[in-house]
């Protein structure tokens, strides 16, 4: 295999986004544990909280997306697109 730098510094932005997205969640939703995977501004999110108990599903993902606005708004936006968004509680 032959070393391609763009390919290593593409995994650490990727990396760096997929922490952001979870910290962000994280502030934003008291208690929420997140896994975030994902590339290229496309990424899936599962979220387990407390905070979705009596929240129908449409009602805890607009609590996630609240929670990610931000990382969407603009041209240069890191998030792209949630490919999937499970919401769950504990």
């Amino acid at each position: 295999m032959v070393y391609n730098p763009a390919m290593s510094s593409l995994g650490t932005i990727d990396s760096s986004i997929t922490e952001t997205i979870r910290k962000a969640i994280v502030a934003a939703i008291e208690g929420a544990e997140v896994e975030v995977v994902g590339r290229g501004g496309h990424f899936t999110i599962e979220v387990v909280s407390t905070a979705f108990e009596g929240k129908n599903m449409v009602q805890s993902q607009r609590l996630v997306y609240s929670a990610i606005s931000h990382l969407m708004a603009g041209d240069n936006a890191p998030l792209h697109a949630v490919d999937s968004l499970i919401t769950k509680t504990p």
